[in-house]
């Protein structure tokens, strides 16, 4: 019986594969729903057929477009070279027809008897934004461009008008004779301009513009619609590399219940060019096989599509192997579709040193190693992760992570080393005591009281500015960055300046005050301040991120609130979030990476993993250990690192283990315990393991070489793994691998055992490697060996070992 259906769909025969690829099976027609709104509105129509082997074709050309009308709607609308347009009001359904295959959507109109005047808010800023004025290499800069200045992608529409409308009166605008307004002259280069022609003058953006200036230069800032929503069709598509193409069209939703087709007034973009380029007018070009996303922008928007460019499918098959949960499930599906080849599983040994690193922070002993290729226990993998789970280093490990990102450290004059070790261990605490991360967290959020007696109010103590605790708390626990929207809109999000400062409004109120002992403070709600945007000086009552504003809740502080809202299982932000980093942990890169920088033009390469895993940790009470064994039990995180010729260029779908360098701690730590020589750290015992360390700066040149995170920022990108000259030279020439070899003594002990030089060899490997050596590593070692004392070559082979890539990274 099979288990899973996606096992069941890969026991499929070529045959059968083959000769349904090339077959369209289903019709979709974009957008789902048409609706007119005024005299001159028109909606373009995209028809996507897909094929059996789950590629699409743009096929908007090829179908037969047909309006089906009542008799009393008859005639209202129009269907012309896949433009809807309408002459009166009325509901219709359009039809698309192609090879047997239909697809049919609403049409309606409403009031297109009437003209709709220009609006600044909704075409001359997107004009703007289209063609590159208010971009930040254009008029958009922080000081302007050549004497004129428009605020980056219209963030402040108001300040827009006014320096159009009331700096250099005649010029830039000329309410008499429109046509020689600089703002037109400029734009269609009959008069010098630094940025060249933008448009021609029989274009819509000319018309528009000049439209817009004849009517006296209206300003509708305040009282516009705004708009609510952007959404981007078709929503995915799967291209072969090279070949045809795909349209996208943009649609806005407005407050008011209007629709629009903008995608003349769009930004578009692609994140990677190469496997998929997009034009200015949203037509997409398949390049070499990989993953994009386009994304269109408009006002305030930023939405995106996946577009999938796959190899020539001949000869690929899917990998006949049944998924071990769900995670097999979802990334083998991903494979699939980019016709991607796993690699095999990894063997006993790989396996044991990679989880045994991962998850403790150490190497496999040689008994373990030895007892685990003993047994014939079909689940001893999984055995061997829960025993791991148990082990307290683990606790260890994620109580830095989390101190990492909390920033615990010590601060000048506000916080001192014993505030900062109490907030270490409470961290610790409530990893070992298995306490539901989304309590801790808001346990955290909401903290008052003595930075003694309740050491998580050391977070709003080591960082008092309340817009650096939105920022940090955004980016920490929501894995949004939101510090560009401190002084514009985000260029390449959601997040607008009304979101950041009414984000910031939460921690506006937080209260601190010394304590008895001049190292305590006391953190608590003073009950009054705002955030103010800059732009106009508006006070900004708090509202959450993407959501709806926080209404007072008598007896709740504000600070309550936004824990209640960050860690609600309904928060789209907050699990998928955290799960994300604890993906990324085991596989060196996030679904979404950076792990922090959750954005709609930094997509996850697996979107219904990256959701589902967040759904687990939900399900599972934010339970970090569970999810952590559905990971490290799946197929996906057991795979080999060795490439096969289809994944050898892939690097987001986790086709095969990407070596990672090891971190900081868990190297030294890993050195230490190879060489049986323990580190002295500041301020631990003798034999105290890096990842006990609690502050930020552990006063440890090998760590901080190696990338230790010193804590002054909560970016992922504090700790690090890249490699450098340093490292090297410090591995080869430095102190401590040189220094642990003889104060451990291992070579000398294993000689004085009575074990052979091969003997020594082997043991050596296997402590380090997980392996032995190979006949043809013996037999370089042999020339060493042949003369003398073999103690001194022994701790050269030592040293090698040590300083080689494959100590030196998981894998």
């Amino acid at each position: 019986m099979i288990r899973y259906p996606l096992a069941a769909a890969l026991l499929l025969s070529a045959a059968q594969v083959d000769a349904s690829a090339s077959e369209l099976v289903s019709l979709d027609v974009y957008p789902e729903q048409v609706t007119l709104h005024h005299a001159e509105d028109r909606q373009r129509v995209i028809a996507v057929a897909t094929r059996g082997d789950g590629t699409t074709r743009d096929v908007t050309d090829e179908v037969r477009w047909e309006v089906l009308s009542t008799e009393t709607d008859q005639g209202a609308f129009a269907c012309e070279e896949a433009v809807v347009s309408a002459g009166r009001n009325g509901l219709a359904r359009l039809r698309a027809e192609l090879g047997g295959l239909s697809a049919e959507v609403d049409l309606h109109a409403v009031a297109v008897d009437k003209q709709r005047d220009v609006s600044f808010r909704h075409d001359v800023i997107p004009i703007f934004l289209r063609t590159g004025c208010n971009a930040g290499g254009c008029h958009g800069s922080s000081r302007g461009k050549d004497g004129f200045m428009l605020s980056l992608f219209g963030y402040d529409p108001s300040g827009d008008h006014h320096r159009l409308t009331r700096e250099q009166i005649g010029r830039r605008i000329n309410y008499a004779l429109p046509d020689e307004s600089l703002l037109l002259t400029k734009s269609i280069a009959s008069a010098p301009h630094t940025g060249g022609k933008r448009f021609e003058r029989d274009s819509y953006y000319y018309r528009k513009l000049h439209d817009w200036i004849d009517r006296g230069a209206p300003s509708d800032v305040s009282g516009a619609p705004t708009v609510t929503a952007v959404r981007l069709y078709p929503p995915k598509a799967t291209l072969e590399s090279g070949g045809e193409g795909q349209r996208f069209v943009a649609v806005a939703e407005y407050s008011d219940g209007a629709t629009r087709d903008v995608s003349h007034l769009a930004l578009f973009q692609s994140n990677n060019e190469s496997a998929a380029a997009i034009d200015e007018n949203g037509n997409v070009t398949p390049g070499r096989p990989g993953e994009s996303f386009v994304m269109a922008r408009f006002d305030t928007h930023t939405v995106g599509s996946q577009v999938l460019s796959l190899a020539p499918g001949d000869g690929f098959e899917p990998l006949a192997e049944a998924p071990a949960n769900y995670i097999d499930e979802l990334v083998g599906a991903k494979l699939d579709t980019m016709r991607i080849t796993p690699s095999g599983p990894c063997s006993d040994a790989e396996f044991l040193r990679r989880v045994s690193i991962d998850i403790a922070g150490r190497l496999p002993t040689p008994e373990e190693l030895t007892e685990f290729a003993a047994s014939e226990d079909p689940a001893k993998r999984s055995a061997a992760v829960d025993r791991l789970l148990g082990e307290p280093a683990f606790c260890d490990i994620w109580a830095g992570k989390w101190a990492d990102l909390l920033l615990v450290r010590e601060e000048n004059n506000r916080v001192d080393y014993k505030p900062m070790f109490l907030y270490a261990r409470w961290l610790r605490e409530q990893i070992a005591s298995h306490r539901p991360l989304d309590e801790m967290v808001r346990d955290l959020i909401a903290a008052r009281g003595t930075t003694f007696d309740t050491p998580a109010t050391n977070f709003y103590q080591i960082e008092p500015d309340p817009k650096k605790v939105a920022e940090n708390v955004a980016q920490a626990m929501l894995g949004q960055r939101i510090q560009c929207a401190q002084c514009h809109n985000h260029p390449f999000d959601r997040w607008t300046m009304d979101d950041y400062y009414a984000f910031t409004s939460f921690f506006t109120q937080v209260g601190r005050k010394r304590g008895e002992d001049y190292r305590e403070w006391i953190i608590y709600d003073r009950g009054s301040g705002d955030a103010r945007n800059p732009v106009d000086n508006r006070v900004m009552k708090p509202k959450y991120l993407g959501g709806d504003q926080a209404e007072p809740e008598p007896g709740v502080t504000r600070r309550e609130q936004v824990a209640e809202w960050i860690t609600s299982p309904d928060n789209p932000y907050f699990a998928p979030s955290v799960a994300n980093r604890v993906w990324a942990h085991f596989f060196g890169m996030g679904i979404v990476d950076p792990v922090d920088d959750i954005r709609i033009s930094n997509p996850p390469s697996n979107p219904e993993l990256f959701e589902t895993l967040g759904q687990k940790l939900v399900e599972y009470d934010y339970d970090l250990r569970r999810l952590v064994a559905d990971i490290c039990t799946s197929n996906t995180y057991q795979r080999s690192s060795l490439a096969n010729p289809s994944n050898e260029a892939d690097t987001r779908n986790f086709a095969r283990c990407i070596p990672r360098r090891l971190p900081a701690e868990t190297l030294l730590d890993c050195l230490s315990q190879a060489t049986e020589s323990p580190e002295k750290l500041s301020g631990l015992p003798l034999g105290a393991k890096a990842v006990e360390i609690a502050g930020g700066n552990p006063r440890n040149y090998f760590l901080q070489a190696f990338g230790r995170s010193s804590r002054q920022s909560v970016c992922a990108c504090g700790a690090t793994t890249d490699p450098t000259l340093s490292q090297a030279l410090h591995l080869i020439n430095g102190a401590t691998t040189n220094d642990k070899i003889y104060r451990g003594g291992v070579i000398k002990r294993l000689l004085g055992e009575g074990k052979t030089a091969p003997e020594v060899i082997d043991a050596i490997y296997l402590r380090c490697l997980a392996r032995k050596a190979t006949p043809d590593e013996h037999a370089k070692y042999a020339e060493m060996m042949a003369e003398g004392d073999p103690l001194q070559p022994l701790e050269d082979v030592f040293w090698a070992v040590l300083n080689s890539r494959e100590f030196v990274f998981n894998h």
